[in-house]
Protein backbone atom coordinates (compact mmCIF):
# COMPACT_ATOMS: atom_id res chain seq x y z
CA UNK A 1 0.00 0.00 0.00
CA UNK A 2 2.51 2.52 0.86
CA UNK A 3 4.46 1.94 -2.79
CA UNK A 4 1.45 1.02 -5.08
CA UNK A 5 -1.17 3.62 -3.43
CA UNK A 6 0.02 6.47 -0.90
CA UNK A 7 3.09 6.80 -3.24
CA UNK A 8 1.07 7.44 -6.62
CA UNK A 9 -0.99 10.02 -4.10
CA UNK A 10 1.45 11.97 -2.92
CA UNK A 11 3.35 11.84 -5.76
CA UNK A 12 0.40 13.68 -7.59
CA UNK A 13 -0.45 15.53 -4.81
CA UNK A 14 2.97 17.61 -5.18
CA UNK A 15 3.07 17.73 -8.66
CA UNK A 16 -0.39 19.06 -9.16
CA UNK A 17 0.44 23.03 -8.75
CA UNK A 18 3.06 21.74 -11.81
CA UNK A 19 0.27 19.72 -13.40
CA UNK A 20 -2.40 22.60 -13.44
CA UNK A 21 0.46 25.41 -14.38
CA UNK A 22 1.11 23.48 -17.83
CA UNK A 23 -2.30 22.12 -18.33
CA UNK A 24 -5.12 23.98 -20.63
CA UNK A 25 -8.54 22.86 -21.83
CA UNK A 26 -7.26 22.03 -25.13
CA UNK A 27 -4.41 20.22 -24.10
CA UNK A 28 -4.55 19.06 -20.60
CA UNK A 29 -1.31 17.59 -17.95
CA UNK A 30 -1.13 14.01 -18.11
CA UNK A 31 -1.01 11.76 -14.88
CA UNK A 32 -0.43 7.97 -15.91
CA UNK A 33 -0.98 5.75 -12.97
CA UNK A 34 0.47 2.16 -13.59
CA UNK A 35 -1.78 -0.55 -11.87
CA UNK A 36 -2.20 -4.29 -12.78
CA UNK A 37 -4.58 -6.57 -14.65
CA UNK A 38 -4.52 -8.24 -10.75
CA UNK A 39 -6.46 -4.97 -9.42
CA UNK A 40 -9.27 -5.51 -12.20
CA UNK A 41 -9.31 -9.47 -12.05
CA UNK A 42 -9.19 -12.31 -9.14
CA UNK A 43 -5.64 -13.41 -9.96
CA UNK A 44 -4.83 -17.37 -10.05
CA UNK A 45 -2.10 -16.61 -7.53
CA UNK A 46 -2.81 -15.46 -4.00
CA UNK A 47 -1.26 -12.11 -3.84
CA UNK A 48 -4.00 -10.31 -1.44
CA UNK A 49 -1.93 -6.82 -0.67
CA UNK A 50 -0.72 -6.89 -4.49
CA UNK A 51 -4.13 -7.50 -5.83
CA UNK A 52 -5.75 -5.04 -3.21
CA UNK A 53 -2.64 -1.91 -3.38
CA UNK A 54 -3.30 -1.68 -7.70
CA UNK A 55 -7.30 -1.95 -7.24
CA UNK A 56 -6.67 1.09 -5.10
CA UNK A 57 -4.62 2.53 -7.75
CA UNK A 58 -7.54 1.50 -9.88
CA UNK A 59 -9.79 3.69 -7.94
CA UNK A 60 -7.57 6.12 -7.04
CA UNK A 61 -7.38 6.95 -10.82
CA UNK A 62 -11.24 7.61 -11.03
CA UNK A 63 -11.09 9.57 -7.30
CA UNK A 64 -8.52 11.74 -8.76
CA UNK A 65 -9.99 11.98 -12.42
CA UNK A 66 -12.59 13.38 -11.04
CA UNK A 67 -11.12 16.06 -9.02
CA UNK A 68 -8.41 17.44 -11.06
CA UNK A 69 -10.27 17.34 -14.73
CA UNK A 70 -10.94 20.90 -13.94
CA UNK A 71 -7.70 21.97 -13.09
CA UNK A 72 -6.91 20.59 -16.74
CA UNK A 73 -5.39 17.30 -15.67
CA UNK A 74 -6.40 14.05 -17.01
CA UNK A 75 -6.04 11.31 -14.86
CA UNK A 76 -5.59 7.67 -16.08
CA UNK A 77 -3.89 4.14 -15.41
CA UNK A 78 -2.72 1.52 -17.90
CA UNK A 79 -2.92 -2.20 -15.93
CA UNK A 80 -0.16 -4.48 -17.44
CA UNK A 81 -0.51 -8.31 -17.71
CA UNK A 82 2.36 -10.10 -17.59
CA UNK A 83 5.75 -8.73 -18.99
CA UNK A 84 9.20 -9.37 -18.74
CA UNK A 85 10.42 -7.77 -15.10
CA UNK A 86 11.91 -8.31 -12.21
CA UNK A 87 8.94 -8.96 -10.57
CA UNK A 88 8.02 -11.29 -13.09
CA UNK A 89 11.30 -13.21 -14.06
CA UNK A 90 11.16 -16.14 -11.30
CA UNK A 91 7.32 -16.87 -12.47
CA UNK A 92 8.87 -16.62 -16.29
CA UNK A 93 11.54 -18.73 -15.82
CA UNK A 94 9.55 -21.40 -14.19
CA UNK A 95 5.98 -21.14 -16.15
CA UNK A 96 6.60 -18.42 -18.58
CA UNK A 97 5.53 -20.46 -21.82
CA UNK A 98 2.19 -22.39 -20.23
CA UNK A 99 1.51 -18.80 -19.03
CA UNK A 100 1.81 -17.42 -22.57
CA UNK A 101 -0.58 -20.17 -23.35
CA UNK A 102 -3.40 -19.30 -21.08
CA UNK A 103 -3.18 -15.32 -22.95
CA UNK A 104 -5.72 -15.03 -25.57
CA UNK A 105 -2.77 -13.15 -28.12
CA UNK A 106 -0.39 -16.16 -26.67
CA UNK A 107 2.31 -14.51 -25.77
CA UNK A 108 4.09 -12.18 -22.72
CA UNK A 109 3.81 -8.35 -23.33
CA UNK A 110 6.75 -6.93 -25.10
CA UNK A 111 8.45 -2.66 -23.87
CA UNK A 112 6.69 -2.04 -27.13
CA UNK A 113 3.23 -2.72 -25.60
CA UNK A 114 3.45 -0.70 -22.63
CA UNK A 115 5.14 2.20 -24.77
CA UNK A 116 2.50 2.58 -27.02
CA UNK A 117 -0.05 2.73 -24.79
CA UNK A 118 1.96 5.07 -22.41
CA UNK A 119 2.71 7.43 -25.82
CA UNK A 120 -1.35 7.27 -26.58
CA UNK A 121 -2.14 8.51 -22.95
CA UNK A 122 0.42 11.13 -23.35
CA UNK A 123 -0.60 12.77 -26.84
CA UNK A 124 -3.19 14.85 -27.68
CA UNK A 125 -4.84 11.25 -29.38
CA UNK A 126 -6.26 10.98 -25.50
CA UNK A 127 -7.07 14.97 -24.66
CA UNK A 128 -10.76 13.87 -23.84
CA UNK A 129 -9.72 10.80 -21.75
CA UNK A 130 -9.49 10.27 -18.59
CA UNK A 131 -10.55 8.46 -15.49
CA UNK A 132 -9.92 5.25 -17.41
CA UNK A 133 -7.71 2.08 -16.95
CA UNK A 134 -6.31 0.67 -19.98
CA UNK A 135 -5.58 -3.33 -19.55
CA UNK A 136 -2.67 -4.01 -21.64
CA UNK A 137 -2.61 -7.86 -20.85
CA UNK A 138 -2.85 -9.68 -24.67
CA UNK A 139 -6.92 -9.95 -23.63
CA UNK A 140 -6.17 -11.52 -20.23
CA UNK A 141 -9.25 -9.52 -18.59
CA UNK A 142 -11.56 -9.23 -21.71
CA UNK A 143 -11.16 -12.28 -23.71
CA UNK A 144 -12.36 -14.31 -21.29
Amino acid sequence: MDINVKAVFYLTQLLTPKLKAAGTQEVPARVINIASVDGIHVPTSETYPYSASKAGVIHMTKVLAKRLVADNINVNAIAPGPFESKMMAATLKNVGDALAQTIPRKRIGEPGDMAGTAIFLSSQASAYITGVTIPVDGGMVSCR
